[in-house]
């Protein structure tokens, strides 16, 4: 791998951090006017660590990248081929790790870069999803495995969202100090998306104390990470066997009480354990309230990890990138390097604005995410009651936004991460199919982010209903299209502009399609030019906020994609006008 700093050695992160994101909505979210500095300055040391003004908000947020990327580029790189290669074992009923990969864990919590997702009350790094995002893309990068065994803790973040006063002080200052591991158990070895389906039971002990019976399948990190235990945040039945949904409730499950069956063998993600975890009478504590546990639990967890999907799925394009040009320009072939050979220049030029544009579009599901999420919860601060959080028109404008963008963002990001990965093995040539070259891991650990925390088949069901009501005459995501365009220039906008018709066109053929089934057979080719749209859409706004002197280069790739989605467009306007067609004549 690459050895740098990771966040200062890629152009296009310091042009989104520097230029294109709009720092001062974020810090208005987040900071909400810095109340965090006056808890400190009042004397509460726990908020030591919080800004007191924009620029000292900024300069945080990028001190901490800084470091992380160079945690990334020189503490985990020169390592993870050897990681993967040895990877983790099963015997005697525990789970083996590589020691270097348990030494890197220690380094990260002690250099404290573990908890991005916890509020500074509870020790957290005090961060917003816009940098989170970054954070993540970073680590990723570098290897999927080792950011898992790093950052896997912040999936108690939902505890903070949703625990008691009592369980939150209990628990969340010592998950943020590094003392546990966390991990999501929600799939069964009969039911993976089909979570109304759960069998696992919970029986009522005492108190908010339940026993608990059942087994989990595929549940990353459920042993722990080495002398470093788990919690366990699980999803079982409290309702009876036929209560659907509304029978399941969300529960704290300490690693120490259960049992790891095996782990998985797997194509990639060596050295991150998928266990079968069994449940004994095992002791879990209630989160939150009985039959809350997938709509309002879990749901809220899972949208936080399928951005985190989105973000893994950009940090593996860029690997995978920066791989394939470090090749191209240094294998030399009919004596020249292969990289100006025009063949292979199209394929790392592609590589490169698809990577940009998957960025652009990840990165607005975070600011979507901070101006929803924090806006929320600092109303509820201030005593706001459930009915006026949904009143709240700012609120419901990015709550909309997120509920869209989460799961069009995990569906776009996995799937073009595992194509991008599969042109550097191309680059590659045949040293790409051999484990010689850090391409092959990438190329397998692209793999799994399609499938995991929701197929892209479960994204497309999620984002479906919300892109077609959207996509309505004055439907919020035509809404929010319209708003953004509203400050473009039109002699620019072209190739968007046609696609964007083409769209609207498409979009009016598929809602009139009569059968259910036809249109579940094409939701995907749907969801997949939304993204496409919206991609290139923030893909151009991003131009208009950089320095002049880079405009021309980004606006070429720009062009160079929308010219891409315009391609892609009219194909499947042309197959939906067939399909409807063929329909008619029957």
């Amino acid at each position: 791998m690459l050895q740098n700093n990771y966040f200062s050695d890629v152009d296009d992160l310091q042009l989104h951090f520097e230029h294109i994101i709009n720092w001062k909505e974020i810090i208005d979210s987040y900071e909400n006017g810095f109340t965090d500095a006056a808890k400190y300055r009042a004397g509460d040391e726990r908020f030591a660590t919080a800004p007191s003004s924009y620029d000292e908000a900024k300069e945080y947020y990028k001190t901490l990248l800084e470091s992380v990327g160079e945690f990334a580029g020189k503490e985990i790189a020169p390592y993870v081929a050897d990681l993967d290669r040895v990877g983790v074992q099963f015997k005697d009923g525990k789970v083996v790790f590589p020691e270097k990969l348990l030494e890197i864990v220690r380094k990260a919590r002690d250099a404290g870069l573990q908890p991005t997702g916890f509020s500074r009350k509870y020790g957290g790094l005090g961060v917003p999803w816009s940098v989170r995002a970054f954070f993540s893309e970073i680590l990723y990068r570098v290897d999927a495995s080792v950011c898992i065994a790093i950052g896997c803790v912040n999936l108690a973040e939902i505890v903070e969202k949703n625990g008691s006063e009592e369980l939150k002080d209990a628990w969340l200052p010592r998950l943020a100090a590094g003392e546990f591991a966390c991990a999501m158990g929600l799939t069964e070895p009969d039911h993976g998306s089909d979570l109304p389906g759960l069998r696992t039971r919970a029986t009522h002990k005492e108190g908010n104390i339940y026993l608990l019976n059942g087994t989990k399948r595929f549940i990353t990190q459920g042993c722990g990470t080495g002398e470093i235990p788990a919690i366990l945040l699980l999803l079982a039945r409290t309702g009876n066997p036929g209560s659907g949904a509304r029978g399941l409730s969300f529960f704290l499950v300490q690693s120490k009480d259960i049992q790891i069956a095996g782990i998985e063998k797997k194509m990639g993600l060596h050295c991150s354990p998928t266990c079968e975890v069994v449940l004994e009478n095992t002791p879990g504590i209630l989160i939150g309230e009985e039959g809350h546990g997938l709509v309002k639990h879990t749901m809220g967890m899972l949208n936080g990890a399928r951005m985190g999907i989105s973000q893994q799925g950009v940090g593996i394009a860029q690997a995978a990138l920066g791989e394939a040009k470090k090749y191209a320009s240094e294998r030399i072939q009919f004596g020249k390097p292969i990289g100006t050979i025009p063949a292979v220049r199209k394929i790392l030029r592609r590589m490169e604005r698809e990577t940009m544009a998957m960025r652009c579009l990840m990165l607005e599901g975070a600011r979507a995410m901070d101006l929803y999420y924090f806006r929320g919860e600092h109303l509820k601060e201030k005593g706001a009651t459930d009915r006026d959080l949904k009143s709240d028109v700012v609120l419901k404008y990015w709550e909309r936004l997120a509920s869209i963008l989460t799961p069009i963002s995990k569906f776009y990001c996995s799937e073009s991460c595992v194509k991008i990965a599969g042109d550097a093995v191309q680059v590659h040539g045949g040293a790409g199919f051999t484990e010689d070259y850090d391409v092959s891991r990438i190329y397998r650990d692209s793999r799994i982010t399609t499938i995991y925390d929701g197929t892209s088949q479960i994204q497309v069901n999620a984002s479906i209903g919300g892109i077609t009501t959207g996509m309505s005459n004055h439907g919020f995501l035509r809404e929010y299209i319209d708003n953004e365009w509203s400050h473009f220039p039109t002699e620019e906008t072209k190739l968007l502009s046609d696609a964007w018709d083409i769209y609207q066109e498409l979009m009016g053929i598929y809602r009139e399609l009569p059968a259910s089934e036809d249109k579940e057979e094409t939701a995907d080719e749907i969801v997949w030019a939304t993204a496409r749209l919206l991609s290139g859409l923030l893909f151009y706004r991003s131009t208009l906020r950089i320095p002049e002197e880079l405009r021309a280069e980004r606006l070429s790739h720009v062009d160079e994609y929308n010219l891409d989605s315009l391609g892609y467009m009219e194909g499947l306007r042309a197959r939906l006008r067939i399909k409807a067609a063929s329909i008619q004549a029957v």
